[in-house]
């Protein structure tokens, strides 16, 4: 996505700016005052996700949301640096030279597992961790043949430099982006579906979303959820048709303090459909 011609017209843009920390050149969306939520979106979104959520949020609380590395205009410094734990890395780094102490991590999907590794990375004997709300988090490891057929598709994709632009050449046809979003169980408006579109189109964030999902492994997270101490919500889509809702189930069995709560009719994208409700559980969970 290009920052000067894409930008302006992006959900909550006037609350945009751009960091450069190493190796990444972030994109950044920051509102409200109070304790911070930092706001972490799945593979192929952006912090546009988020925009029926954060104003309501950013009544009580200082949000934080930003693009994960390749995706929307955070621009990858590094191809090498996009599977799961070095995300968390740098999300870790970007935090603590912004000054910035959750209260709480929010992921969406593949932001999910990011939310969790960086948890970890944020708990210090010397202070509270972050409470993590995980909205159908892609937490659980592949099984038997997917395990090594979709890491092994996903790498074959991501280094060959026609794919992107095959994704983007279709891109803009408005049933590309149903097609996709109704697959996950998800119905969004029309307004919604267009900037899924706009995504698709843009060679870049497909290619940075094909790279994630190349080096993505959730192997580490899963073994090390044991150790995670924070409080965890994990909000799940009854109708989810990419993250199956078990995999909460199977995630918050592993988890020391962990709960789920199920929205019934709902899809992947959960908190697209329905913000208020979703803001309403999110906002309830964290003052209890």
């Amino acid at each position: 996505m290009d920052w000067e011609r894409d930008l302006p017209d992006w959900p909550l843009s006037a609350h945009s700016r751009r960091i450069r920390h190493r190796p990444h050149d972030w994109h950044v969306q920051e509102l409200g005052e109070g304790p911070i939520l930092l706001l972490l979106h799945g593979a192929g979104a952006t912090t546009h996700t988020w925009r029926d959520l954060i104003p309501t949020l950013a009544q009580t609380h200082h949000v934080i949301a930003l693009d994960l590395p390749g995706h929307g205009f955070t621009q990858a410094g590094s191809r090498f640096r996009l599977g799961l734990e070095r995300t968390a890395d740098d999300i870790a780094a970007l935090s603590a030279a912004e000054g910035w102490c959750p209260s709480a991590i929010i992921g969406h999907s593949a932001g999910g597992a990011v939310a969790l590794e960086l948890s970890l990375r944020l708990t210090t004997p010397d202070s509270t961790p972050p409470k993590v709300i995980g909205i159908n988090a892609a937490l659980d490891r592949f099984e038997g043949m997917a395990g090594w057929l979709f890491p092994m598709l996903a790498k074959f994709l991501a280094m060959n430099p026609l794919t992107a632009m095959a994704f983007a050449a279709g891109g803009g046809r408005p049933d590309r982006a149903r097609n996709v979003i109704r697959s996950t169980g998800s119905k969004l408006t029309d307004e919604g579906l267009a900037y899924y579109n706009r995504l698709l189109s843009d060679r870049a964030h497909v290619d940075g979303t094909l790279q994630m999902m190349a080096a993505w492994n959730t192997d580490g997270i899963w073994d090390r959820m044991p150790q995670v101490t924070a409080p965890c919500l994990l909000i799940t889509g009854e109708s989810d048709g990419a993250v199956p809702p078990s995999v909460s189930d199977r995630a918050a069995a592993r988890l020391p303090n962990a709960e789920v709560q199920k929205l019934d009719g709902l899809g992947h994208l959960a908190h697209e459909e329905a913000p208020t409700e979703v803001t309403k559980i999110i906002l309830d969970w964290l003052e209890a």
